[in-house]
């Protein structure tokens, strides 16, 4: 009866969970930057199909390859756009000469055919291909058996239609409101500040509380914090690509070196945090680890990491002149508990884990301090 219960109360929590991951999937889907994309590469399905008769001699007879073309192109960057059209041009061209090859050597047969499409993936194997590796072996099946007599004209039609579609796809991409992502880039580094300060603020505040604290959720943000710095990342590179051969970005000037400096000293500073709660949790609740942060030092390191949050937090909307004093301020706080802790004669049972702490809290200043000069 137990297990029929407790297989009736996960029902609804399994299927809320699918119900979500459904819904995340078509707001993704149906998001702005998505809804964009799909106009353009309609647009330039369209434009690329009525441009594709208009081709000299036999490629006119392939008109339908000229909207594949201008899907092959479409890209959420120009930059992209070029490189995975060009990309897939070569390609083709390879799988067409080694269909040709394919010919002159002897008549299809299910012998050869099955030898030059393996040839075909190994070729796709060559670096630097990216989208034109799968083409490869497609182009060339394509010419076998549907170029059949005449794989002249077919190949021709094929690779021009292709062309053009590329082109029309390349174009369309570049003139029609090319995406510049400098505000998401900005956005994701605000929001990893501000998950690093409110780490330390919790930190903090788990320090004034009696053990074991009640509050534990910053315990095992580690793997988040990291995740989330490697999306940053990640968002800072899609604004760099976005920039590259896009018309928009005289229009729209960003410092994106600056952002590579931010994004490696928030890196810095994650990894700088992690360490700290790795030790502040271990001295909590894993009774194993012979080390200890003596009681007169927990209300010190608590304003301690606390001031170094607001630092962290002042990145954002605070001016230069106010960021400076809460440095000052913060140092003046680490600078002092340092001291401290050199000159006190503590003498706990066990090794102190707070140095470890105000360490690392140095070190964050130190990154910190080094992105404002």
């Amino acid at each position: 009866m137990a297990n029929s219960k407790q297989q009736e109360e996960a029902l609804p929590s399994r299927a809320g969970k699918i119900w979500q991951s459904v819904t995340d999937s078509i707001a993704v889907a149906l998001s702005g930057p998505r809804l964009k994309l799909a106009a353009k590469a309609g647009l330039a399905a369209g434009l690329s199909f009525l441009i594709a008769p208009l081709m000299p001699g036999a490629a006119a007879q392939y008109p339908y390859y000229a909207p594949l073309g201008a899907l092959v192109a479409m890209y959420e960057n120009v930059s992209g756009s070029m490189k995975q059209g060009v990309q897939t041009l070569v390609g083709l061209g390879l799988g067409i000469g080694l269909a040709f090859l394919l010919i002159s050597v002897s008549k299809p047969s299910p012998v050869t055919v099955a030898i030059f499409m393996g040839l075909g993936v190994l070729l796709a194997g060559l670096p630097r291909l990216g989208a034109g590796r799968d083409w490869i072996p497609t182009a060339a099946l394509l010419v076998l058996l549907v170029g059949g007599n005449n794989p002249d004209d077919f190949s021709f039609g094929y690779l021009v239609q292709m062309g053009v579609g590329v082109a029309v796809g390349i174009a369309v991409n570049m003139l029609v409101f090319p995406p510049l992502h400098f505000k998401a880039a900005a956005l994701s580094l605000a929001e990893l500040r501000w998950a690093l300060a409110k780490q330390l603020s919790d930190m903090g505040e788990a320090l004034r509380e009696t053990w074991p604290p009640e509050h534990e959720d910053w315990a095992v943000r580690s793997e988040e914090l990291a995740q989330s710095a490697r999306a940053v990342r990640a968002a800072v590179q899609k604004a760099d690509a976005s920039r590259q051969a896009n018309p928009r970005r005289r229009l729209h000037p960003h410092d994106l070196d600056r952002d590579y400096n931010n994004v490696r000293g928030l890196e810095s500073v994650t990894f700088h945090i992690q360490d700290m709660t790795e030790v502040l949790a271990d001295v909590i609740w894993d009774k194993d680890v012979p080390f200890v942060i003596p009681l007169p030092y927990s209300e010190p390191l608590a304003d301690a990491l606390a001031a170094v949050s607001e630092v962290l937090r002042s990145m954002e909307d605070e001016h230069p002149q106010k960021q400076n004093e809460l440095i000052e301020s913060a140092k003046t706080a680490v600078d002092a508990l340092a001291e401290r802790m050199a000159s006190d004669d503590v003498n706990p049972d066990a090794p102190s884990a707070a140095e470890s702490i105000v360490l690392n809290l140095h070190r964050i200043l130190r990154v910190v301090s080094a992105g404002q000069s």
